[in-house]
């Protein structure tokens, strides 16, 4: 899927917001700088029902926790972590009740949670940027 800009990237992340419920996983793949945490952001504030919901990166805290409708999202930024083993430490078993939001998701290995919503986004031309979507199929 081709997203235009930076405004079509948001439109999707907040259209997957209205889909996600607890227990879901959105696992965002890609190279620096491709969107990822453009789309968090969106996602985020769209869950939250705040458009001005701060939403500060978690590359150094590795995780940022949100209260919203339902319950609580979680947007993990997996860069810095070596693999799988880091995460028990986080408290990713507790997380897996609530949604999560998780860039650079190959840091998850085996714990990658079933029937989550994989979204890698690359670079296209400009500002564009190609976006590939799978699960949530019956959604």
């Amino acid at each position: 899927m081709l997203l235009p800009d930076l405004n079509a990237t948001e439109a999707l992340a907040a259209r997957h917001a209205q889909l996600a419920r607890p227990g879901d996983a959105v696992l965002l793949s890609g190279p620096l700088g491709a969107g990822k945490s453009a789309y968090a952001r969106a996602f985020l504030r769209r869950l939250a029902g705040a458009p001005a919901l701060e939403v500060p990166s978690p590359t150094f805290t590795l995780v940022q926790s949100y209260e919203v409708p339902g319950g609580f999202a979680h947007h993990l930024d997996l860069y810095r972590l070596s693999g799988p083993s880091d995460l028990r430490e986080l408290g990713w078993d507790e997380m897996l009740a609530d949604i999560l939001l998780v860039e650079w998701p190959d840091r998850l290995g085996a714990l990658a949670p079933p029937g989550a919503l994989r979204i890698a986004l690359d670079y296209a031309e400009g500002d564009a940027r190609q976006a590939s979507i799978t699960g949530w199929e019956e959604r």
